[in-house]
Formats: structure tokens, sequence, C-alpha cells
């Protein structure tokens, strides 16, 4: 049995930020990551797909984004950015290797993995929230004859049938989706949208606002406590495309579906949405994520489902920390701008938990963190 000081558990940004800063701490440690290449699950993202903030705030800690201050990135020219950045500060990560159970022991972890058992006394969890797709129970309720599919499975119009299309999810995501598809067909977007942050605020007023959802828009201040309690039921705000794009390409917008009544989306207490089923052809779930905790021991969740933590440290289990989820810290923790903070704070606990477990004085202070 492999036994590692501290396992990160996830190789995307949040991952690579935390292997940066260890690395940085000269703390042993390895990154485990189930795509069989760096970058691979932005890869598998829709064809099109922009990041939907620019270059100057789309950098992971020690190596800016090489697209351009103003530019957003595709989803290969970021995916490959991602391997390029394991590969300058030779972070040890491993491809391709799943971590499927982790338990607690009387010194650590040990870790079922697809490369066999390991242990470790100190684990990170950054494989972020969007491992698992989001949808609701009324999709078993729709019409057979229409086509369904998760916005993690959509690459592009051509895989789609002929006919009219309903995107569910208001969000960045979808309204992106939506705008490439009212190209060639009829579109339909489903829900109520956040707020919209114009592009020219960050183009001009970039670094304020910036500093604004960093600094302000935080756990330890009362607006963005205030923020975080809903931040799960409305989301982040729409960059990078508006509600105004979508109605000037001829996208209908309707609210959230609430029902289906036969075998038709219902938005809010109106009759079915949609035209007649023979026209109907598919709907895009633009629904979100959630986390994958199966394979960790019981731990506390909020109502969004996502772990009960302290800036990312579990006081419920000692040496365990996450990396990468919404509103850990800030709103910005769960950008690939903001994750480089939470990651140099999770692993200056890492390395202080480290050194009082070496010399024997842990005190109440480490054993939370």
């Amino acid at each position: 049995m492999e036994h590692i000081d501290t396992i990160v558990v996830g190789g995307g940004q949040a991952g690579l930020a935390t292997g940066y800063h260890l690395a940085r701490l000269g703390r042993a440690f390895v990154i485990l990551d189930s795509e069989q290449r760096i970058g691979d699950g932005w890869r598998r993202h829709w064809d099109s797909l922009r990041l939907f903030t620019p270059g100057r705030f789309s950098g992971l800690p020690g190596m800016p984004n090489p697209v351009g201050r103003n530019a957003n990135a595709t989803r290969d020219e970021f995916a490959d950015y991602l391997e390029t950045y394991a590969n300058t500060f030779a972070l040890p990560t491993r491809s391709g290797v799943t971590v499927t159970a982790l338990s607690r022991t009387d010194d650590g972890f040990a870790l079922a993995t697809t490369a066999g058992p390991m242990t470790a006394r100190q684990v990170v969890v950054a494989g972020g929230p969007n491992r698992l797709p989001r949808v609701p129970d009324l999709s078993h309720e729709l019409h057979p004859g229409i086509r369904q599919l998760h916005s993690s499975e959509y690459r592009n119009p051509s895989q789609l049938p002929a006919g009219d299309v309903l995107v569910v999810g208001a969000g960045t995501s979808g309204a992106q989706i939506a705008l490439e598809l009212a190209a060639t067909r009829r579109v339909t977007i489903a829900g109520r949208p956040t707020v919209h942050i114009p592009d020219a605020v960050f183009r001009y007023a970039g670094g304020a606002y910036w500093w604004l959802v960093s600094n302000v828009l935080t756990v330890d201040t009362p607006p963005g406590r205030r923020v975080a309690a809903g931040f799960g039921k409305r989301g982040a705000p729409l960059i990078s495309v508006s509600m105004r794009q979508l109605d000037a390409a001829g996208v209908t917008r309707v609210p959230r579906i609430t029902d289906v009544q036969g075998g038709r989306p219902v938005a809010g207490e109106a009759s079915p949405v949609w035209p007649p089923t023979e026209s109907a052809a598919t709907v895009i779930w633009a629904t979100g994520y959630r986390p994958d905790l199966r394979w960790l021991p019981a731990l506390r969740v909020n109502d969004d489902g996502l772990p009960v933590t302290r800036r990312g440290v579990v006081d419920d289990v000692p040496g365990l920390y996450f990396v990468g989820m919404p509103f850990q810290y800030a709103l910005t923790s769960g950008l690939i701008g903001g994750v480089g903070r939470d990651a140099a704070f999770i692993a200056d606990r890492v390395a202080a938990r480290a050194r009082s477990t070496e010399t024997g004085t842990i005190g109440a202070s480490t054993r939370l963190g």
C-alpha cells in the first residue's frame, strides 16, 4: 500500500492551484486525476464554449492565461493551458486514477483507487462541484418522443434532431447554448435569468468589479453572507452573454419549468409552453451540477448539498479539506481566477498541520485544520 503525505483529488484548476502552493511550501503530495489527460474535463464541453470571464481573471497562480487580458479563452485553449501549467511547474500528477472510496484511519486516511490502495495523512478534495449532472425529476414525465440531454452532453447543433429545442436553465451555459442553436432552429429558454454583468464592466472597470466580488462578497461580510445564502438557488451572474442577445436572435423566453402536462413542460402556472409534440424535438437541461461526495465518509452538507466547511477546512474530519466549491470563501471561490486564494489558504493549513504532527505538537487550532 502506497503512502503519500498529502493527496489532492482532482486535476482541474482547483487541484493544480493547490499543488502549486503545496510545492512552494515544500510539501510531499500527489494530484490524482480521473481524466486520461490534464484538461480533458474541459475538452468534453460543447465545441463553441468560451470561458465566461476574460483572460486577466482566468489564470492560475504563477502563470497568467496567455489568451490576453480581455479575450475569452476557448474550451480547448483553456484545457491546453491547464496541461501546460501542470508541466511548467512539474506538478506530480497521475492521470487516469479515480478515487472510489475514502475512510479514516488512526493517523490519516485510506483511499481505494483504480490504481490500487493508498494512504495519506491529509486529503484535499479538489474535484469541484460540477461532477454529477443535476436534472429535475419531472424530466421522467416528458413525452418519450422528446430527446433529452444535459448540457454536459451537448456538443454542437449537428448532434440534435430537426425540430424545436427547449433549453431549461437561463444561466450563462444555457444562454450560450440557446444563442448558438437559435441560428438554425426555433429555441425557447426557460428560467429566471440572473443579473447580467456587461462586457464593458470587465473591459473598463474589471479590476474594481473583481475586487468587489473577491473582497466584499465573502463569508466574512454581511453583504457576502446575504449573497451566499441564496447563491445555490440563483446561481452566478450572467457573463459574456445577455438576454438581450437572445431576444435579438429570436429566442422565446418563458419562466422556469414547474410541471409537465400531457408530456409537455409547463412554465409557471400557465399551459404547456411548447408547440405540439411533433415539432418539439429536444430538451437540453442546463440545470447545473452537484458535487460527487459518494466516495467520502459521511459529511455535513448545507441546503445546496455542498459540504459544510470553514473556508474549505472540514472541522469534523481533521486532515480533510475542499478547494473549488462555490462560495467556499467568496463569490469568486468557484471561478478560475478566484480558486488560487482558497488553494493558498488550504495549502497553508495542510503545511501547518503536517509540521505540528511531525513535531507532536498538534493543538486545538491545528486539529481544526
